[in-house]
């Protein structure tokens, strides 16, 4: 046994579910979802400390810093899950979020082992992609003492980065490397240290809740719609317009003519049907406002 691992909340048989190897598949779905539905309530307790590190990002992206998320197995993956999908969703370069595994990319599909236990190849994620004051670096465990988030986060804090710690256990190793620590205790999983399920769900929460207010906040979205999304296949091409016409009213024709006319860049194609100008003209007004539709439609002061 692993030093200290059995005392780790996450480690502990769940005794509302020490029968479920006794149960129906109706009632062992009945089960995880009662478990599960605890997780949004851990959650709420941890708003202000999730806020302030979306705060944080969006200054970091404000200066041209990046958000990393670092992590190893299941935390590894969810990490790599929410960064790849920033760029189809919001248009982002794909360096602006980027997850890293330990093991490398072989290892969002295979687990390679070992390679969790060493802080050196943390250390080291931390210089090969020059991660410095600029950026954010969150470190994802379940656990909390994963050697290789803990070797990224020590390396990170020295280069003057913002390091979060992401974990599903109270007073975990990384408070002492962490600027802001979010703790979602969320209880013994339904099969003991089975921590792809509640801690996993709980994670990918949270990571969609940064990268989402982050990209609202830097201009991404204009009511609630992915205004820079990037139409880069048929189906997000139609919804590329879709969002054109739910934000304008514009007629089809009207849609059309914008879309082609803007490169198929849904916010230009927006603030041109909204101002009456042609693409350089929106173009304008959107680099004015630094990249906020709302602010570009709406008239300057007549001074």
């Amino acid at each position: 046994m692993k030093q200290g691992l059995h005392r780790l909340i996450t480690e502990q048989p769940n005794p509302r579910t020490e029968h479920i190897d006794q149960m129906s598949s109706l009632e062992i779905m009945k089960l995880i979802n009662e478990e599960d539905q605890g997780i949004a309530g851990v959650i709420e307790t941890l708003l202000p400390e999730i806020a302030k590190v979306a705060d944080q990002i969006v200054e970091s992206f404000a200066s041209g810093g990046r958000l990393f998320y670092i992590g190893a197995g299941t935390s590894g993956r969810i990490g790599i899950l929410d960064a790849s999908e920033c760029p189809p969703t919001y248009g982002t370069d794909p360096s602006l979020v980027q997850g890293l595994i330990a093991g490398g990319f072989e290892a969002v599909r295979t687990p390679v082992e070992g390679a969790e236990d060493s802080e050196e190849l943390g250390r080291s994620e931390i210089s090969s992609h020059q991660i410095g004051p600029l950026d954010v670096l969150i470190g994802i465990a379940a656990s909390g003492r994963t050697p290789y988030v803990l070797g990224a986060m020590k390396a990170a804090r020295a280069s003057g980065a913002y390091v979060v710690g992401l974990c599903n256990n109270p007073d975990s190793a990384m408070i002492p490397h962490a600027d802001t620590m979010i703790e979602a205790v969320i209880g013994p999983e339904v099969i003991m240290g089975s921590t792809r399920m509640k801690s996993g769900s709980s994670q990918k929460l949270i990571l969609n809740m940064l990268t989402t207010a982050a990209m609202v906040r830097s201009g991404k979205v204009y009511r609630n719609l992915m205004v820079d999304l990037n139409p880069s296949n048929e189906k997000l091409v139609i919804r590329a317009k879709r969002i054109i016409h739910l934000a304008t009213g514009a007629a089809e024709e009207e849609i059309d003519t914008a879309y082609n006319e803007s490169g198929g860049h849904v916010k230009t194609a927006i603030v041109m049907l909204m101002t009456s100008t042609n693409a350089e003209e929106a173009r304008e007004l959107l680099s004015r406002s630094g990249g906020f539709v709302r602010q570009a439609i709406i008239p300057s002061p007549t001074p």
